[in-house]
């Protein structure tokens, strides 16, 4: 018999990395939470591999805590291993990534979940949807209690009508040996949410006492460790190594000879997968010229045996995994814990979002993480983060919040998401970003806790801490562009020695740090008046600041530019088949896309700059789009 169990004002459905970030984002703003889960032993789950960050992911997480997230408090806690990636390369690219312990993280997430005011979390399967008047939403358990909600949060990850595949073997289930949510999926078709097969995967599991580690290259932590959090009291430590070792021929030759048993292969997997993520099965058909693919080992947790194979997914059958497993140097005795395996699922076409990322059509609906066609922890922390936000904003009668891509790496994600569509699993890169000098992982505090503590989920304490720091670098930049370094043997030599032009004259601090060879950590002897009280951090800003100034103010006339485009808003209601001159394919992208702005309308694919202009004046000519 159905039961009344509650009232609230968000419900989440998921509590994986999207609606972790959702739920604590509504009841931080001060709303009555429920976020709803298959099983609470497996919140904050990390169904693939046991890290966090990487290239452009990093900077996601970093973006994530500068708003008052959690996802990088957590990583923090629960680290293995810490490795900034890209340090030969300039510091655009430079990304964090950190090896986590994940049933750890698993824990602390949980926990923190259970300690926060006004959240409740709740293991059952929400099974049904339905709007049942103007306030509410009725969300319906496999159980028959029902709960109403002004807003709902879907988070689904990959649980939605999810499906296995090993080799010829399928049945329905979600990562990690869950059950699959199959009942929610037909609820939302009758709320004319469409639906579509996106495709991942995941290597296999091995225990570590049966690899032979002498013949694997090691790979250590970075000596210094840089957290993710920018208030992080204690920096995480490294005690595990990872280990990389490579295929060879003989791999190759067991998995070609067996492709015909691949379910990719064979036509029975329908849903589209990640290509920035291929099963090695795909690496070796598509890079059939290469000798060998890198193996990362990488440790799955302190207390635990269990080691993850980055590199490695697949979902060839059980017998044909051992056999190429066993053919890859320090592996020929290996004991798989957990198969690889490919794993189906219905998402949404995130075009039919806002970039608030509620529902065109369906008021107070929201999206957030695979569910929304990403792939990733990260990105669906970010968005969870993002609908978490707007649904409270929505409830309280607040302003919605959108992230603009010009400013973060979260508002890139979701422009892209939300204006371009994926036709596959999205995954950020920095390359995504055309602005990626300014949206970089080290500044990301600069960049976005103000907008955090506007919101609310940032402390006085720690907004304070951001404006001493903004403050220190400024009057640090004025310091290095005053003070003069003396010419000098001594300095001259170290010139000399790091391939730079030595020095006749004084020279100005900024000057020499403008050089690409020099940094203020070799100039120290010689940097007599800087005040002991500077933080590496701030260093570290006025540094990077003074040797691509240049290309800074390059890319910030280029965001100029574009905000005068962002600034030139479209009333959501304006009938593109009236404006002629339009072209049909525009016509027909712009009515379902519904920009909010001429850039974004500019964003999108089969949308000519000869469309905009025509658009520009259209919108000129009526006073309702007029600027």
């Amino acid at each position: 018999m159905d039961y009344f169990a509650g009232k609230f004002d968000v419900a989440v459905i998921g509590a994986g990395h999207a609606g972790i970030e959702a739920s604590l984002a509504a009841a931080r703003l001060g709303c009555e939470t429920i976020a709803f889960t298959l099983n609470l032993d497996w919140i904050g789950n990390l169904a693939c591999n046991p890290s966090i960050g990487g290239t452009s992911k990093g900077h996601l997480v970093r973006e994530i805590d500068a708003l008052g997230g959690e996802m990088g408090r957590a990583a923090d806690k629960n680290t293995l291993q810490s490795r900034i990636l890209n340090l030969g390369k300039g510091p655009a690219v430079h990304s964090l990534r950190v090896q986590i312990d994940r049933r750890a993280y698993s824990t602390y997430m949980k926990h923190t979940l259970e300690k926060q005011e006004r959240l409740t979390l709740k293991q059952a399967e929400i099974v049904s949807l339905r709007r049942i008047d103007n306030d509410y939403w009725e969300l319906k358990t496999n159980l028959d209690a029902f709960y109403h909600a002004k807003a709902v949060i879907i988070a689904t990850g990959t649980f939605l009508k999810g499906k296995i595949y090993v080799g010829d073997k399928a049945y329905a289930g979600g990562p990690d040996g869950m059950f699959p949510a199959n009942a929610l999926a037909d609820s939302l078709e009758a709320l004319s949410v469409s639906l579509r097969r996106f495709k991942t995967g995941t290597p296999s599991r091995l225990n570590r006492r049966s690899i032979d580690f002498s013949e694997l290259e090691p790979q250590y932590g970075d000596e210094r460790v840089v957290p993710f959090s920018f208030h992080c009291e204690e920096p995480p430590r490294n005690t595990h190594a990872c280990h990389i070792t490579y295929t060879n021929e003989r791999t190759k030759q067991v998995i070609l000879q067996n492709l015909d048993r691949s379910p990719l292969y064979s036509g029975v997997i329908e849903g589209t997968g990640p290509r920035y993520c291929p099963s090695i099965e795909d690496k070796m058909v598509r890079f059939s010229e290469k000798e060998r693919h890198q193996i990362f080992i990488e440790p799955c947790g302190a207390d635990t045996e269990e080691v993850y194979l980055q590199g490695m997914s697949s979902s060839l059958p059980e017998d044909v995994q051992l056999a190429f497993l066993r053919t890859v140097p320090g592996l020929e005795r290996c004991v798989v814990m957990r198969n690889a395996y490919a794993i189906e699922y219905d998402c949404v076409d995130p075009v039919a979002l806002h970039p608030t990322l509620e529902f065109m059509d369906v008021p107070n609906l929201f999206g957030a993480g695979q569910f929304n066609g990403s792939s990733g922890y990260e990105e669906a922390a970010a968005q969870g983060l993002v609908a978490g936000i707007n649904a409270a904003m929505r409830i309280q009668g607040k302003e919605s919040v959108v992230f603009e891509r010009s400013g973060s790496y979260i508002g890139t994600l979701i422009d892209d998401l939300v204006t371009k569509g994926c036709n596959e699993p999205y995954r950020m890169m920095t390359s995504r970003s055309e602005y990626r000098l300014l949206l970089r992982q080290d500044n990301a505090d600069l960049r976005l806790t103000e907008l955090g503590y506007h919101i609310g989920l940032i402390s006085e304490a720690r907004y304070q801490a951001v404006l001493e720091k903004t403050a220190a670098i400024g009057q640090e930049k004025k310091r290095a562009e005053k003070t003069i370094i003396p010419p000098s043997k001594e300095l001259n030599d170290l010139l000399v020695s790091r391939e730079t032009s030595a020095v006749k004259a004084g020279i100005k601090l900024a000057d020499l740090l403008r050089r690409p060879q020099l940094t203020y950590a070799c100039l120290a002897p010689f940097d007599t008046t800087r005040p002991p009280e500077l933080s590496e951090a701030v260093l570290e800003q006025v540094e990077i600041d003074l040797k691509y100034e240049g290309y800074i103010k390059r890319q910030q006339a280029q965001i100029h530019e574009m905000q005068r485009l962002e600034s030139k808003r479209i009333p959501e209601e304006l009938d593109y088949s009236a404006i002629i001159n339009l072209r049909t394919e525009a016509k027909e992208k712009l009515g379902r896309i519904r920009p909010r702005s001429v850039g974004q309308a500019s964003r999108i694919s089969g949308v000519s700059p000869a469309d905009i202009s025509v658009l520009l004046i259209y919108l000129a000519k009526n006073s309702e789009g007029s600027v």
